[in-house]
């Protein structure tokens, strides 16, 4: 994603294109007295992708790649052609040279590149960079690979990725003096999943250098704005992501791997039975997500989130975590650095977790604990808004009014 990707626009009031697209998500039409925010945890499902599950489960439904007639055929075709589909949601620069790997989703694809790429990769008193303060699904892999290898009586050391505490966004200054000659791979995250904030890939890459494989977590950006990996500015070896946060069904997820850097990505063991029914759901999620403009959707949810935080930011009791200056309309900050559909708070007096079985009294879903945070801020609950296409600024402000009768 490139750092002139879409800034935070001022939309009409629920404009006709965002009701037509949230009247397609039959979960949510069904309970207008509710309003789902937790769309950073998992998104809703469009008709478009339970029709396509269902049209599969009850016309072509097989095993992939283990038989020769026209079910079986069907299947390993689809499982195989959504592979190239995944490039090309992600403007793959080079498809011809990349793969893609199916998983459960992103903590699977990330435990399988640090198992089967980055253990064989590393060799004894080599240096990783991973992040110690972003999801645990980034972090663990990484220590797990680590502790592998220290069985073979290989020491390698994991170094953390350093940030701005009161940013929440890499210290990417710092970042240039923690590379050295035997740092063979980073881990990064692309946005955030507490701050909402775009991570900057571009200036790891100008710290670490050309040959430095850089593995992302995407999990909060595939499917919820654009990710364009023929961008220089997005030059990465592996973008990991969950298929259920992008419209497709749980358990479904995905590796891409560039290939460029080190060896070929070549997933270890036996694989098995694909999920197919997944990966059908995530061949549709992709089709919808183009179909209904995902920078539309990414202006859209900017738009909601500047709304929610400038407000926010007024009431007094309320802490919003991650960069100040992301929070204003008027921000002078690149889009790249602005809150992308997650606004994540505290409250001075109530606990985080009596704030969400509040809010979902007044019908609100929102989550409510430590967000699965690696680091220190583990222990600390807040409560996290994450938007997507189906919100409204009706949901915003009803929210709102709630939140400022707790002031």
């Amino acid at each position: 994603m490139s750092p002139a990707r879409p800034r935070p626009a001022v939309e009409p009031e629920n404009p006709l294109w965002q009701q037509e697209l949230r009247e397609q998500f039959p979960i949510v039409t069904a309970h207008p007295e509710l309003a789902y925010l937790d769309s950073a945890a998992t998104s809703q499902k469009p008709c478009a992708v339970l029709e396509a599950v269902q049209t599969y489960l009850t016309t072509s439904n097989a095993n992939a790649g283990r038989g020769t007639y026209p079910w079986a055929n069907r299947t390993t075709e689809l499982v195989e052609s959504t592979r190239e589909r995944v490039k090309e949601f992600l403007h793959d620069p080079e498809p011809g040279c990349s793969g893609v790997h199916f998983t459960s989703g992103a903590t699977e694809g990330l435990r399988t590149v640090a198992r089967d790429w980055l253990v064989p990769h590393l060799g004894d008193g080599d240096e990783i960079l991973v992040p110690y303060a972003d999801h645990r699904a980034n972090l663990d892999p990484w220590l797990e690979a680590r502790r592998l290898l220290a069985e073979r009586g290989v020491e390698v050391r994991v170094r953390a990725l350093p940030y701005q505490a009161a940013s929440g966004d890499y210290d990417h200054r710092a970042l240039a003096e923690a590379v050295g000659p035997r740092t063979r791979f980073v881990a990064a995250t692309h946005v955030h999943h507490v701050y909402g904030g775009d991570m900057n890939v571009h200036r790891i890459r100008a710290a670490v250098g050309p040959d430095v494989p850089i593995c992302l977590d995407a999990a909060q950006s595939v499917g919820h704005l654009p990710v364009h990996l023929d961008d220089p500015l997005l030059d990465v070896d592996f973008m990991v992501f969950s298929g259920h946060k992008a419209m497709a069904l749980p358990g479904s997820g995905a590796v891409w791997a560039r290939n460029a850097r080190g060896p070929v990505f070549r997933p270890g063991g036996w694989q098995g039975t694909p999920n197919t029914v997944g990966i059908v759901s995530l061949r549709a999620a992709l089709d919808w997500l183009d179909a209904a403009g995902v920078e539309r959707i990414a202006r859209w949810t900017a738009a909601l989130t500047t709304r929610l935080t400038d407000r926010l930011g007024r009431l007094g009791p309320y802490e919003v975590l991650g960069c100040p200056a992301s929070l204003a309309a008027d921000s002078p900050l690149p889009a790249a650095q602005r809150r992308h559909g997650i606004v994540t708070f505290r409250h001075r007096d109530i606990p985080s977790d009596d704030l969400g079985f509040i809010l979902f009294s007044h019908g609100f879903m929102v989550r409510a604990d430590s967000l699965c945070q690696a680091g220190a801020d583990e222990r600390n609950g807040s409560v996290r808004v994450s938007l997507h296409a189906y919100n409204t600024t009706e949901e915003i402000d009803r929210l709102l009014t709630v939140l400022a009768s707790l002031t």
